[in-house]
């Protein structure tokens, strides 16, 4: 990975005017979106659990949802793209599976729960596709990133939390169950995990990096601190 990943322009309307306003919500008083990211193993599913789970405590809607397979459409390109035999899939396809479920998870589940006012939570967002097929494959940062872009009309989520997990450990706490990317060699996930970190490293605000090593309640201590903070905040509460 050389030098800094740079952010493409959002896309825009008819006009040239981009289609999302503050914090790449589509209102200033819209939800708050919340995206779990890193490598498999790393612990998201739990920590996403929590963290829903706190935020409905609190008196918030919360939407749990993941990628791929946030949607009907959705599960079938899962099934698709990440259950099918090794090397059924090619790299670009796989980006444009990806691509095409984020398009329809976003217009159908995300932005619409945005829009009332709701917290998402959402198990990987675009952030996979550039760490994984960006970066892992070979396919390009900045390419990978500007499709995810379009697809989502520019939606990024108001806090990205990254849990980062030494391959290695990430490969021990699966298991014996893999799929298709769970199945890539350890260079691969180290790939992807560089990509992560180096997208955290461009956009450090909008990152909450944790080492995921560490006790599962510590984590959820800290993602709580963060996100309460947004909650409170004018600009960040729901």
């Amino acid at each position: 990975m050389t030098g800094p990943i740079p952010t493409p322009p959002l896309p825009g309307g008819g006009d040239g005017v981009p289609v999302v306003a503050h914090g790449g919500r589509p209102a200033p008083d819209g939800g708050l979106f919340l995206a779990l990211e890193g490598g498999d193993g790393a612990g998201k599913s739990t920590q996403a659990d929590r963290l829903g789970a706190w935020l409905a405590g609190h008196g918030h809607e919360v939407v749990r949802t993941r990628e791929p397979g946030g949607t009907a459409l959705g599960r079938s390109l899962r099934e698709l793209v990440l259950h099918g035999e090794d090397g059924s899939v090619v790299p670009r396809a796989e980006a444009l599976i990806f691509a095409a479920d984020r398009a329809q998870h976003v217009a159908t589940v995300v932005r619409p729960a945005l829009e009332r006012g709701a917290v998402v939570v959402s198990d990987r967002y675009l952030d996979s596709s550039v760490a994984y097929q960006g970066a892992a494959r070979a396919l390009g940062h900045e390419e990978v990133r500007a499709l995810s872009l379009w697809a989502v009309e520019g939606l990024l989520p108001d806090l990205t939390i990254l849990l980062d997990v030494d391959p290695g450990e990430g490969r021990a706490r699966r298991g014996a169950q893999h799929d298709r990317l769970e199945r890539e060699a350890d260079s691969f996930h180290d790939r992807v995990r560089q990509g992560f970190l180096a997208l955290a490293a461009q956009e450090p605000d909008r990152y909450l990096l944790l080492d995921a090593s560490r006790p599962a309640d510590e984590l959820a201590e800290e993602v709580r601190a963060r996100v309460d903070v947004l909650l409170r905040s004018p600009e960040g509460a729901p």
